[in-house]
């Protein structure tokens, strides 16, 4: 065999090891990824978990479903499905279960969806809404003793949240918004940024986080800012309103 085809020989055999060798390492970083993603969201490959499902905002009617909601229940259907684990979507009213024994997503305000009411009063009792139809006429998400008002058309807000009962239990995720649209764009910074929020908190942790959905009207839900980490305001019992004076007892002091 001639020096020139050897040398041809050994350049072909050393681009394909090396093309091995990168396609592996390729496939390895990937698959560590999506165990971390698995991880974080406690969906391992091959478990159960739960969409709870609100129903449209200012309707009496359980069943009924905003469009936005049915689009984030889409995203966060998809990101099950790539783990490798599979969803049961439920509504509101009809969970009769604990948390922590399966991963969970819980879409809506408090005002349409009682299992999310339940969740804030237990672990996140600083997070109250108070809507559009209801004595104030305002829409405001309060965490703490600060108050987000809804600017119509110019900013939204939402908080999103992950609750852990216990080491080694599966998280429970909360998205609660002003709207259906701050919802949705609360799921997709979820979906987007997970990953930042992995190196941030550890798979144990409750965290919960203020976000703004800006100029919904001409953006959607496609731009979103993170307003800050409100994990301290919202884990407290929000502070007493203060009594008007005119109610206070008689003879009590003004």
């Amino acid at each position: 065999m001639s020096d020139g085809l050897l040398n041809v020989i050994l350049g072909v055999v050393s681009s394909a090891i090396s093309a091995g060798a990168a396609w592996a390492l390729q496939s390895a970083l990937r698959r560590r990824r999506l165990n971390r993603t698995r991880e974080f969201f406690g969906l391992p490959r091959g478990s159960e978990c739960l969409l709870v499902v609100p129903h449209k905002a200012g309707v009496t009617v359980d069943r009924t479903v905003g469009q936005r909601d049915a689009y984030a229940l889409m995203e966060l259907a998809a990101l099950v499905r790539e783990c490798g684990a599979e969803a049961e979507i439920v509504a509101h009213n009809e969970v009769h279960q604990g948390i922590g024994g399966k991963a969970e997503f819980c879409i809506g305000g408090p005002a349409a969806n009682d299992r999310m009411a339940a969740h804030l009063r237990w672990r996140l009792p600083g997070v109250a809404i108070t809507t559009e139809w209801d004595e104030t006429g305002l829409n405001q998400l309060l965490i703490g003793d600060q108050v987000h008002l809804r600017e119509k058309g110019r900013a939204d807000y939402v908080a999103l949240g992950r609750i852990v009962a216990g080491q080694g239990e599966r998280p429970t995720f909360l998205v609660c918004g002003q709207t259906a649209t701050s919802n949705l764009a609360a799921v997709r910074y979820l979906t987007r940024h997970h990953h930042e929020l992995m190196r941030r908190y550890s798979t144990d942790t409750t965290f919960c986080l203020l976000l703004r959905v800006v100029q919904a009207d001409a953006y959607g839900a496609d731009v979103v800012e993170l307003v800050g980490d409100v994990t301290g305001p919202a884990s407290a019992p929000r502070p007493a309103a203060p009594v008007p004076a005119e109610s206070a007892a008689p003879g009590s002091p003004a």
